[in-house]
């Protein structure tokens, strides 16, 4: 995949290409109908598949006050586009400047002249241009003026909910990771570096690997369920997200417990998805307690892995005899 993130680095050879335009925050089920659609529609035309996404989102520039945290870094999303086959994609600077390009003027200068757009494809809430001026009808238009083929795909339902990144969202900060992971096609996950923790966990409870929050999409205070993957290792885990209560604490931090024997070199820098929610935070009357209803959690925790492997050699099975 090449990435470009301005659109002086975008090179002559961009296009001609089938390209989608949205901020894709997640990549969840409803970006990737779009991706695949995408893929689809350049293997039928011998057209490149292209994307072009924002960095910050919009919102961030035209509304600071209303501006989400977002599921998904840039590198992230590019990265997730690229399993879906997509080729090229543009993580374009949001910029005031950018906001106020009349929706011809977007149409004109970058998806014609910059990347080539013989297809657009987008989402039926898809809006573009100046105070968002530009809709799906008007993209058709501009399309038939400047030659390109415009497609609108229709939003998909997980269980009667309309796939959404607002609706993902709100899932994972009230803590619904389960039902978020449906949504999005996968397990949320965050990125962090681990840091020193303090000291309470070894001496008192149980050793756990410390993480900084830095700024990413968390559900809310509770105990969940997890996997931690460091590189090429993997470990079932059992992560608290929020302040100690038993111990007086007022800073949000993150301790994971690895439910597997840790060989080898502490990781430095590991990825946590959120599987399932156990239980809210609470206070303990003392440390002892609260290992005691850690040790509990624990059991939950190995009991959910143990279904999971019961239930991926079932599918295993059934796949190989079908």
């Amino acid at each position: 995949m090449r990435v470009f993130r301005s659109l002086d680095e975008v090179p002559a050879d961009f296009g001609p290409s089938a390209l989608t335009v949205g901020n894709f925050d997640g990549l969840h089920t409803g970006h990737r109908r779009i991706m695949q659609r995408v893929r689809a529609v350049a293997a039928e035309r011998g057209l490149k598949t292209g994307v072009l996404t924002f960095d910050p989102h919009p919102t961030r520039v035209v509304a600071p006050s209303r501006a989400p945290r977002l599921i998904t870094t840039p590198e992230q999303r590019a990265a997730l586009m690229a399993e879906e086959g997509i080729e090229q994609v543009l993580i374009l600077p949001f910029t005031w400047q950018t906001a106020q390009l009349s929706p011809e003027n977007f149409v004109r200068r970058i998806l014609v002249e910059k990347l080539g757009a013989k297809a657009v494809l987008v989402g039926d809430n898809f809006r573009f241009g100046h105070k968002q001026a530009g809709n799906t009808v008007v993209l058709a238009e501009l399309g038939r003026r400047f030659g390109f083929t415009t497609e609108i795909i229709s939003a998909i339902t997980v269980r009667g909910k309309v796939v959404s990144s607002s609706a993902i969202r709100a899932l994972i900060e009230s803590g619904n990771v389960s039902r978020a992971a449906r949504l999005l096609g996968r397990p949320h996950s965050i990125v962090s570096d681990v840091v020193p923790g303090f000291g309470i966990g070894t001496r008192l409870t149980v050793p756990t690997l410390n993480l900084t929050p830095a700024g990413e999409l968390l559900p809310s205070p509770g105990v969940y369920i997890t996997r931690t993957t460091d590189n090429s290792r993997s470990w079932p885990s059992i992560t608290n997200v929020g302040y100690r209560p038993t111990f007086d604490g007022r800073i949000l931090t993150i301790e994971t417990y690895l439910l597997e024997p840790l060989t080898g070199d502490s990781p430095a820098r590991i990825r946590l998805e959120f599987l399932r929610r156990v239980r809210e935070e609470r206070r303990f009357v003392n440390p002892e307690t609260l290992r005691e209803q850690i040790l509990r959690d624990v059991r939950r925790a190995e009991a959910y892995f143990r279904r999971v492997r019961k239930w991926t050699r079932r599918a295993h099975q059934a796949k190989h005899y079908t």
